[in-house]
């Protein structure tokens, strides 16, 4: 027993870690306070606390009816009366500063649940009165003004959500520039470079030569010389397209209003066979002036 203890007297101590001191509540008079006094007294009057949780008696009554989930319309008077009274009175309790609508609203419901009770009058129509109905009225208007107000703060604001960068004005400067000082040598080269580039770029018109009615009207009157039907499709050549194809027509149609020529076709689509009804050189002498004659300066400048 003895040796043990002469052991445990000669073993090394453990070394200890250094623990962490607990942080003062408060320094009075540069000495840490690290308990409450027991005897520390604080007068009622040194913590006031103002609440303005709600903007008022009716946001306090709308935050009542819609944390039950209850109709607006249809409101528990005695159970809404009670759950107000006894917020007033815990606030006081707390020593909270309440506005003195608050305690008008609180006269106001008293006033209702206590007609509840009474008999109800009847207006002219036969229904009853309700006295919750003004109550019911201003809850529904103020609901709707604090919606439209929730709605504008979500609105983008100047100097809240968005910043406005002020940039000061900076008056036009013209910069003057001098002539650059150039050879007239370089200035000839330049030119003849510049048009013989402007000769590669050139455009080569191709003009149409515009065709008369009268000139094709003489032409039809040779072709159908010989008396014989002709098809419509011979009189001209391929290589006029459709403005040869148009003043064939046009020709053929002025020669049948003087009678000149026959048209005959047998059927609707069907090809169409034109003959000469003058024959020898009556037919050159009997060609009349055509009514397209004066609308050929347009014919011409539409084919260009």
């Amino acid at each position: 027993m003895t040796e043990d203890r002469a052991d445990e007297a000669t073993a090394p101590a453990m070394p200890t870690h250094p623990q962490q001191q607990e942080m003062p509540l408060a320094t009075v008079l540069g000495q840490p306070v690290l308990e409450i006094p027991k005897d520390l007294y604080i007068p009622p009057d040194a913590l006031e606390v103002i609440l303005e949780a709600f903007e008022g008696p009716l946001d306090l009554l709308l935050y009542l009816i819609r944390r039950q989930n209850l109709d607006i319309l249809d409101i528990p008077v005695a159970e809404i009366t009670r759950q107000y009274v006894d917020y007033i009175q815990a606030m006081h309790e707390m020593r909270f500063e309440l506005a003195a609508e608050y305690l008008v609203m609180a006269a106001i419901l008293a006033e209702i649940k206590s007609r509840m009770l009474l008999p109800r009058p009847v207006n002219d129509e036969g229904v009853e009165e309700d006295p919750r109905a003004d109550l019911v009225r201003r809850l529904q208007e103020y609901e709707r003004y604090k919606q439209a107000a929730e709605d504008l703060d979500t609105l983008p604001r100047q100097e809240r959500d968005t910043t406005c960068a002020a940039a000061q004005h900076v008056p036009d400067h013209k910069v003057s520039r001098e002539p650059p000082q150039v050879d007239l040598r370089e200035m000839l080269l330049a030119l003849h470079d510049v048009l013989k580039r402007a000769e590669l770029f050139t455009q080569h018109a191709i003009r149409r030569d515009a065709l008369s009615v009268r000139q094709r009207m003489s032409e039809l009157m040779e072709l159908l010389g010989d008396g014989a039907f002709h098809r419509f499709e011979s009189l001209f050549t391929a290589e006029e397209g459709r403005l040869g194809a148009v003043v064939t027509f046009l020709g053929l149609l002025t020669l049948a209003k003087e009678q000149l020529v026959e048209i005959v076709q047998e059927a609707p689509l069907a090809p169409i066979y034109v003959k000469s009804l003058a024959l020898g050189e009556d037919a050159q002498a009997e060609i009349p002036r055509s009514e397209f004659d004066d609308a050929e300066p347009a014919t011409e400048a539409a084919s260009e």
